[in-house]
């Protein structure tokens, strides 16, 4: 949770220009919001591209959604967002991205659960997958919102990801883990084998999570 407002707007114009650099947003996809003290939410513009905002572009609105600061248009997924925000107040930071990788896998419509690496197993652990529902609709909210207490992300069905975190900054590293989780998926299958970590070496992550307080649920590995 942000403090500063000028803190807050910086963050998610970097994050922005970043999601738009490696290709984690095409053309106005994806939106970003930083959740303040006062319990007002800075958010991203619809109709905009990620990459190039400049603050002015920013809006802020109260928990209800109602613009307080801003000209431009409020962002489409506001609603998955305040959701969120609702769902767990510990939370400062949210990123929408449409990663290829994770919107590759978000069409199975299927949870990503396999320990493939130590990095996803610590901070990914198993990432669930909500039904398709349309954008910006309530149905989208109420269905991802729920998992923000117990997971760092989710998929959502055809669609993309969401991220969350004490701020915009680990929203957008725990993406980034996402998608580089599923780029090494892609190479292991090129390679011929995927081969996860067994349940011993997993047993050593729970400990490591459970020391650092990391809380998402445990990945699939293989027997010993």
């Amino acid at each position: 949770m942000y403090s500063a407002h000028e803190q807050a707007k910086r963050d998610i114009i970097e994050v922005g220009n970043k999601l738009y650099a490696r290709g984690y947003v095409a053309a106005n996809d994806g939106n970003i919001t930083a959740r303040m003290a006062d319990g007002t939410i800075w958010c991203t513009p619809t109709g905009v591209s990620k990459g190039g905002m400049t603050e002015e572009m920013l809006v802020r609105v109260d928990a209800d959604g109602n613009i307080v600061e801003g000209t431009h248009k409020v962002s489409s997924e506001i609603a998955l967002h305040l959701a969120i925000y609702r769902e767990n107040p510990d939370l400062g930071g949210i990123v929408h991205a449409h990663g290829p990788g994770a919107t590759a896998w978000a069409a199975y419509g299927e949870p990503w659960e396999l320990a493939i690496s130590l990095d996803a197993a610590l901070s990914l652990g198993v990432v669930p997958c909500v039904p398709f529902a349309i954008t910006g609709s309530k149905a989208l909210a109420e269905s991802a919102a729920p998992y923000c207490k117990d997971h760092t992300a989710v998929l959502l069905e055809h669609h993309g990801a969401v991220t969350w975190g004490k701020n915009v900054v680990q929203a957008m590293y725990r993406t980034e883990v996402l998608e580089h989780t599923f780029q090494v998926y892609a190479n292991m299958k090129a390679y011929g084998k995927v081969r996860l970590l067994t349940e011993a070496q997993l047993d050593e992550v729970e400990s490591v999570k459970q020391r650092f307080g990391i809380v998402n649920p445990r990945a699939k590995g293989r027997e010993a």
